[in-house]
Formats: C-alpha cells, structure tokens, sequence
C-alpha cells in the first residue's frame, strides 16, 4: 500500500510540474513580448540582442516539455483528465515557442529601423497594439492555469479588436507610404512587425482554446457551432 500510494504521489507531482513548467515559459515569453515591443518603440538595440538572443532558452524550455510529456504518456498511460492536461501542455509548449519566435522577428526588425520618424499616431497604434497583445497573452495563460472555460472564451473574442486595429494600422501606415515613398523601408518593418504582434494574439488565441477544452474535453469551435444549431432551431 504505502508503494502504491508513493507512485500516485509521485504521478501528481509529475503534472503539478509539467503545469508549473508551461506557467514559467509563459513568464519568460511574457518577457520576451514585452522587451521586443520596448526594443521597438525605443529602438533599444541592447534590449533587442538580449531578447533575441534569450530565444534559446525559450527553445529549451519547449524541448523539455515535449520530453516530459511523452515520457508522462509511455510510462503513465494517463486517461481522461490527465490526457487531456499533457496533450494541452504539449500545444501550449508549441504555441508559446511560437510567440517567442515573433518576439525574436520584432527585435531583429528593430535592429534594422534606424532614424524612425513617423508621426506618433503610429507609434501609439503600435503601442496600443502592443497593450493589447500583452494583455490577451496574460489572459489566455491565466485562463489555462486555472482552466477557466469562461475566461478562454474571453480571450478569444477579444482577438476581433486586436485583428480590427492591425488592420487599421496597416492601411494607415499603406497611406503614409504613398504620400511619401523616403518612409517606405520604415513603414515595411513596422508592418512586418505589426503583423507579428497579430500574430501573437492568434496564438494567444490557441492557447485559449487549449485552456477551453483542458476544463470541458471539448473542442470551443465545436461548442459555438453547436450553440449556433441551437439558436438557429429556435
């Protein structure tokens, strides 16, 4: 009895750890967000080769999450639950790897802006952008730590906004480059960078929808379309 009971103490800590590995490569990623968008908006180049160079770790931290996770399922055979709590982790790993990726993108493009002088709507715009992703990514990580399906859905909606304002964005800087083509090369890399912190919501977004389907097992796509079934015999 006491063996068995040491192998099911053991098992839990096994996932309290793999959670507690997505939440501090959350953290780093966090970081990393938020020092590309400082890297830009400042042109901080020290900041920038930090944060590019920090992309390694994050790298690591996946690689090991993905070991632990398939290791958890050869020896474990886990069901149910705890399936679903590795297989999200293993998504979310990927997802988090990705944003850490778009912050590298950012940093290196903020290395090639020199003498940025654009109106500061668009560096507000950016900035705004930029509030906005870091307050979804905070979202969706909270929302999966607590696996709160409520809190997912809200991630999700709010990714309409982030999308409406990259388009804005985007056709303002499309206008400020044929009114005066000197501003053209600046203007491109802040709309590769633009569209990465888009990009960081829609993965923002995926672990959302991770967090949604780790506290019901069921896909949130297949519920909002169900929903609409619903509605629509109504």
């Amino acid at each position: 009895m006491p063996q068995s009971e040491h192998i099911v103490s053991s098992y839990e800590e096994e996932l309290t750890h793999l959670a507690q590995s997505i939440s501090e490569m959350g953290g780093v990623v966090e970081v990393a967000v938020s020092n590309a968008t400082q890297a830009l908006l400042k042109l901080d180049h020290g900041v920038a080769r930090a944060t590019i160079a920090n992309d390694k770790s994050i790298d690591e931290m996946q690689r090991r999450i993905d070991e632990m996770a398939v290791s958890m399922i050869a020896r474990r055979q886990p069901m149910a639950r705890d399936l679903r709590a590795i297989i999200t982790a293993i998504h979310v790993a990927n997802d988090l790897e990705r944003i850490g990726d778009m912050a590298k993108t950012i940093s290196r493009r903020a290395l090639q802006i020199e003498g940025l002088s654009l109106a500061p709507k668009f560096y507000n715009g950016v900035k705004h952008m930029a509030n906005l992703i870091s307050r979804q990514l905070k979202a969706a990580l909270d929302a999966y730590a607590t696996r709160n399906s409520a809190e997912a859905i809200a991630v999700c909606n709010s990714d309409d906004e982030v999308d409406a304002l990259y388009t804005s964005l985007f056709r303002e800087l499309l206008t400020y480059m044929m009114e005066d083509p000197r501003n053209i090369t600046q203007c491109t890399h802040l709309l590769f960078c633009s569209k990465s912190l888009e990009r960081v919501g829609d993965h923002a977004t995926n672990i959302a929808e991770a967090a949604y389907y780790l506290d019901t097992g069921t896909q949130l796509s297949a519920h909002v379309e169900e929903l609409h079934r619903t509605q629509v015999k109504e």
